[in-house]
């Protein structure tokens, strides 16, 4: 990247393979990368680290991702962040339904790393 400072992007996942890949292609990238374990510690993690993007698993330990990004969306320290479901719920009408619960957009599982990086910068850019 450029001069300018790094984008960060919180990915919110606690399937360890999925968390070192995804990390790995962002920061390949040139992106800051936040993680968390769950829906409450995405929260707990997003006022000191201010992302420019979430990147939400559905399936999660303790708090679901749906559950997390309804409590993001409503909180002033979210706003403006957009929240994107990354989700192996790849079925045809699937993300209609998720956009629907909230989310900004939906990438799906397994991760496709051109296509990744493309739909990542389109979301920042919003």
């Amino acid at each position: 990247m450029k001069n300018e400072t790094k984008k960060k992007i919180m990915v919110v996942e606690d399937n360890p393979m999925h968390k070192v890949l995804a990390r790995e292609i962002l920061t390949v990238h040139g992106y800051e990368v936040i993680e968390a374990e769950n829906g409450s510690e995405a929260i707990k993690k997003i006022a000191g680290n201010k992302p420019d993007l979430i990147l939400m698993d559905l399936n999660l330990p303790e708090m679901d991702g749906i559950t997390a990004t309804k409590i993001l969306k409503s909180s002033d320290a979210c706003s403006g962040i957009p929240i994107v479901a990354l989700t192996a719920s790849a079925m045809k009408g699937e993300e209609e339904k998720i956009i629907a619960k909230g989310f900004d957009g939906y990438i799906s599982k397994p991760i496709e790393v051109k296509r990744f990086i493309k739909d990542i910068a389109s979301y920042i850019k919003k």
